[in-house]
């Protein structure tokens, strides 16, 4: 089950490596109508930045469209929010990773428009089926 990590995001730890923990997320992110719209590969870009070694760790924008046209429609400027960050990284023990999502409630209560809130509450929940489909 997901639980809620900060005031702004919900994870899970899974036991998988995390490749196939990415693997995995990018599926069920499918299932529940996101796709990919950016991935950031932390790992390589603070190599190249910086020349620093760091733990494997994805950043992934996950966006389901006809939600995020929804909420484009309700608020124009609801954009600067968007799309829903779901992080990957590899865990210390190099066996399990732990996979979280932004908690979209938290995130676009920011937007103070009342029409977002039912919108943030769907996609909630299915960031939530994504976190927990992931094992």
């Amino acid at each position: 089950m997901a639980t809620k990590t900060s005031s702004y995001g919900m994870a899970r730890t899974v036991e998988l490596p995390y490749e196939e923990a990415v693997e995995r997320t990018r599926e069920a992110l499918g299932t529940e109508g996101f796709g990919v719209l950016t991935e950031i590969d932390v790992k390589a870009t603070l190599k190249k930045k910086l020349g620093v070694d760091f733990r494997p760790y994805i950043i992934l924008g996950a966006c389901n469209p006809p939600l995020a046209h929804q909420a484009l429609s309700a608020e124009r400027d609801i954009g600067l929010l968007l799309p829903c960050n779901v992080i990957v990284y590899a865990n210390d023990d190099g066996k399990t990773s732990t996979v979280s999502a932004i908690d979209p409630v938290a995130q676009l209560t920011i937007a103070d428009t009342e029409a977002v809130e039912p919108i943030a509450r769907d996609v909630k929940g299915r960031l939530k089926s994504v976190l927990d489909r992931i094992q």
